[in-house]
């Protein structure tokens, strides 16, 4: 067959559903003049980083929400930064990323990280410290889950210092989630 541009509005197999097949093995498909819309099944979406715009005191000794009030991205705008929680609504499997910055984390003390489900400690995460000394301690939890359409999630911190600690707004404070693609 000789080359050519096809130029055609729509492409569909000849029974009407099935598997279109562009090239074959050992071949590349140049799409650098148009572009490909996924459905929303192949996109990582919603997708959310968020940080605290400003220091927040942790009290000792029990869960404390994270205040985080700014977005970094949402691309679906699915968390809300006034309580601080990420309400998917898309049926899915998400991955969350949650690290935390805490000042004066005194020595042989700890700081727990979780993320909750519906208000719920339950299906959570949890790191625990032990840090050397007096000195800012970053910790890290990462926790995968399956949500509904109408499940929430938050970000919570314990220590056990004994006095009031700050999570300060210029160190790595952050959280982040978004849906897995195929999971």
């Amino acid at each position: 067959m000789a080359d050519g541009t096809l130029k055609v509005g729509t492409i569909t197999t000849s029974s009407g559903s099935g598997t279109i097949t562009l090239g074959q093995s050992g071949e590349t498909v140049d799409m650098s003049n148009g572009s490909i819309t996924l459905s929303s099944d192949m996109k990582n979406t919603p997708a959310f980083m968020v940080r605290i715009g400003s220091s927040q005191n942790i009290s000792t000794g029990s869960y404390t929400k994270i205040a985080f009030d700014t977005e970094v991205y949402d691309t679906d705008s699915k968390f809300d930064t006034s309580n601080y929680r990420f309400t998917p609504g898309v049926v899915g499997k998400y991955k969350f990323e949650l690290q935390v910055t805490i000042d004066d984390l005194d020595d042989q003390k700890n700081m727990f990280l979780k993320i909750y489900k519906n208000g719920s400690g339950e299906s959570t995460s949890t790191t625990r410290i032990r840090a050397s000394g007096t000195e800012k301690t970053t910790s890290w939890c990462n926790w995968s889950d399956t949500a509904s359409t109408t499940d929430y999630y938050e970000a919570y911190i314990q220590h056990d210092i004994g006095s009031t600690e700050e999570l300060r707004s210029d160190y790595s404070t952050i959280w982040m989630g978004y849906r897995l693609i195929g999971a």
